[in-house]
């Protein structure tokens, strides 16, 4: 198993909220003294947090299913459930939040950064809560919203200053291991480096961190090699640093071509931190070419060979030995320079949230429209608050199904449906047409004490004497029934013969 992941996928469940409880204090010599039924408890809720000791994802590779725990149901004599517990999942800093899709959510920079993955249902209300002037005892209590089911695509993205690239064996591993402490593998053969590395350098007072990219290759961008999956890795980074081999092996190699290369790679590649205030594009940001391996004979001579011709670019050029440090000091400060610089362009670090996608209209908004489902006609409600109530909502307690009738007109939910046309009878969707709730509508009479029966039921529920879904269409198949049936027997008569005498007098 690798111990280094950068990308993983996390399926995340927030815990249910318990229900509410319906209860009537009981005291000596009180035998109904009031509704005392208390709240359901909120379900716990699945949080990422940055932790600056955390450097990879494999925790959630090996774990990737997360569901915090649910609320507890309220009891009588008003004691509230319990909450669920947050779970609170560590992620490296840098960590990208994207959907399944490749939507943006969040990016996570900074120790203590945080990001709601997926929220625990709400408790239900007990009718402790519910009582009112109209309805002083009420026999129903809310039950507990489910918690939020979520899929997130995790992707950490390095959180360097200097990010280093190159062909594999350019020596970029060697380079951090003399300028700072990291102690990354080296070994004399392409792809030693299989994870980004990352030192600490100080040059003078200015102290910035230093990454490279393991394995770019040509076509990186498109999925060959390792270029890839560590691409993401130099773009948060303020300067690229092209490493590149003057004593590589491969004849048809040499500085130039590489740069070329490479360049190409790096503007083929696709980021998606765009959306980030005061992101700066790849191919915009600084860059300085180290000419590596100086220390061989042939190097040296293949770097004095090229260096007009990259110099055409304007970059600054050093030529370095990562084996007798040579040159390593004064890249160094010319990095600090402009790391610098870089940091002194970036916009005043406020507290910065997530990102989250743009909410299309607002979340109190009902809607009402004409829709088609099975072949049929219906009218389909749709809303955070109306879906609410319905989630909440006991269907097994007719005072209950009520309440929910009140709410709804309340919210000029009734209102919006004859406008768009909708008559007593009419089929209504609440909800998705495939999960929503289904019913026939009928127009809510006014509520009063006087439409109360006893606890748990409401003498609405039973008052309509207009036929149900169900009964109008037992009535449908009873009349066609009775067509066929007429149909039979005409054409019985007519294969009998019997046949009336025009001559007739009758």
């Amino acid at each position: 198993m690798a111990d280094f992941i950068d990308r993983v996928t996390i399926h995340a469940a927030g815990g249910n909220g318990g229900n509410g409880v319906a209860s009537i204090k009981r005291e000596k010599f009180k035998p109904l003294a009031g509704p005392d039924g208390g709240d359901g408890g909120n379900g716990g809720s699945v949080i990422l947090e940055v932790d600056l000791q955390v450097t990879t994802l494999l925790t959630y590779h090996r774990g990737p299913h997360q569901k915090a725990s649910n609320g507890t149901p309220g009891m009588g004599d008003f004691r509230q459930g319990k909450n669920g517990e947050d779970i609170i999942l560590p992620v490296p800093d840098g960590t990208v939040v994207k959907s399944p899709s490749g939507e943006l959510l969040a990016d996570l920079t900074g120790a203590g950064e945080r990001f709601i993955v997926a929220e625990g249902g709400r408790g239900g209300l007990g009718n402790a809560a519910l009582a009112s002037k109209a309805r002083k005892a009420p026999g129903f209590a809310l039950l507990g919203e489910p918690g939020e089911e979520r899929d997130v695509v995790l992707e950490l993205k390095s959180v360097a200053d200097v990010a280093l690239v190159g062909f594999p064996s350019a020596g970029k591993s060697s380079i951090i291991a003399a300028m700072s402490s990291a102690r990354p593998k080296i070994a004399d053969y392409p792809f030693t480096t299989l994870i980004p590395n990352l030192g600490v350098v100080q040059a003078g007072d200015e102290r910035y961190t230093i990454a490279d990219v393991p394995g770019l290759i040509p076509g990186a961008s498109s999925g060959k090699g390792l270029g890839l999956d560590f691409l993401r890795h130099i773009e948060r980074c303020g300067v690229i640093v092209h490493v590149l081999d003057t004593a590589a092996y491969e004849s048809e190699r040499e500085p130039l071509s590489d740069l070329k290369t490479i360049e190409a790679e790096l503007a083929a590649y696709q980021g998606d931190l765009g959306q980030i205030e005061g992101y700066v594009p790849l191919m915009e940001r600084p860059r300085v070419i180290v000419l590596n391996k100086v220390d061989v004979p042939d190097g040296r001579d293949l770097a004095e060979i090229t260096r007009p011709e990259l110099e055409q670019f304007g970059w600054p050029i050093h030529e370095v030995s990562a084996v007798t440090h040579e040159g390593l000091k004064d890249l160094s400060f010319t990095l600090a320079a402009l790391v610098k610089k870089h940091r002194e362009s970036l916009p005043e670090r406020q507290a910065r949230p997530v990102i989250r996608p743009k909410a299309v209209g607002s979340r109190d908004t009902v809607t009402v429209a004409r829709v088609q489902m099975d072949g049929e006609e219906v009218f389909q409600v749709r809303g955070d608050k109306p879906e609410r109530w319905v989630r909440q909502t006991d269907f097994a307690n007719d005072e209950a199904i009520g309440y929910l009738a009140d709410r709804l007109a309340a919210a000029g939910v009734e209102d919006q449906l004859m406008k768009a046309g909708a008559f007593a009878g009419d089929t209504v969707v609440i909800g998705p047409l495939d999960t929503g709730i289904v019913f026939d509508w009928e127009p809510t009479l006014t509520t009063g004490p006087e439409l109360l029966g006893q606890r748990g039921t409401d003498l609405r529920i039973n008052q309509s004497a207009r036929p149900t879904r169900k009964q109008k269409r037992e009535i449908h198949h009873q009349v066609m029934d009775a067509k066929t049936a007429a149909r039979e027997e005409l054409w019985t008569e007519r294969q009998k013969g019997v046949w009336t005498d025009p001559n007739s007098e009758n």
